[in-house]
């Protein structure tokens, strides 16, 4: 532990598996007190018990707008205050879209695109008024390649780099950074809808990343010295042909 994130309060959606509690593992190991944020209560209540005081975890349906909206008051609540948000929940669809499921379309964009920018319209009034914070988004390598198998959620992708960088260059002038680390395919339960054969072929290829390599993306990220924001880090797996 080298207490890169002595002190920091850190909010992360999705949390409860996968990139975000490795992310939150991190943020802990590194000194930071980690608000786990998500809908399953159950998984929080072990995880709670498990990762020590430090972690503090705040069930919540991102889905549910009014829950979102008073996402701030309910980690100021727990934390007291609030350095960074990582924008990470998320819901993956593939497939070809000739025979896809719309409602499942129109799911996926509420939660990867409505729901993460109300996440971050939730806390970016108490950033600025601060003049200091760090809002950080798990988007992908789909949100700057159309992906061919995946146009759902490339679209979703795509959307979440533009929102987010418009939103930075807003802010430059307040105190408050964003930024997105743009995974290649990671081993979560994101993906569990892929091909049998695709993933098989994938894990003998080498071409599949585990959480805990993003999550080190996210602490390099978010450690930076304040006069520097890293806008895009793009992390693939040496052998994925993308």
């Amino acid at each position: 532990m080298s207490n890169l994130m002595k002190d920091k309060i850190v909010a992360v959606t999705g949390a409860a598996s996968g990139i975000g509690l490795e992310c939150a593992r991190t943020m802990l190991r590194e000194g930071a007190t980690a608000v786990l944020i998500d809908r399953d209560s159950e998984r929080l209540e072990q995880l709670q018990a498990e990762l020590g005081p430090q972690a503090r975890t705040i069930t919540l349906d991102l889905l549910d707008n009014d829950q979102v909206d008073a996402m701030l008051d309910r980690i100021l609540e727990v934390a007291g205050t609030l350095d960074a948000l990582h924008v990470n929940a998320g819901m993956y669809v593939g497939g070809p879209a000739v025979d896809g499921d719309p409602n499942e379309w129109e799911r996926a964009l509420q939660l990867n695109n409505a729901a993460a920018f109300r996440c971050v319209r939730a806390v970016l009034p108490y950033m600025v008024e601060r003049g200091s914070g760090d809002i950080l988004f798990t988007s992908s390598i789909s949100g700057v390649v159309p992906v061919v198998w995946e146009p759902i959620y490339t679209a979703s992708k795509f959307a979440v780099q533009a929102f987010a960088h418009s939103t930075r260059r807003q802010l430059l002038d307040k105190g408050v950074r964003v930024g997105c680390v743009l995974p290649g395919p990671v081993v979560t339960a994101l993906i569990d809808d892929w091909p049998k054969a695709k993933m098989e072929e994938a894990l003998a290829a080498g071409s599949l990343m585990q959480p805990t390599d993003v999550a080190e993306a996210v602490l390099f990220m978010l450690s930076r010295p304040r006069n520097i924001v890293i806008r895009d880090l793009t992390i693939l797996p040496t052998s994925l042909d993308l």
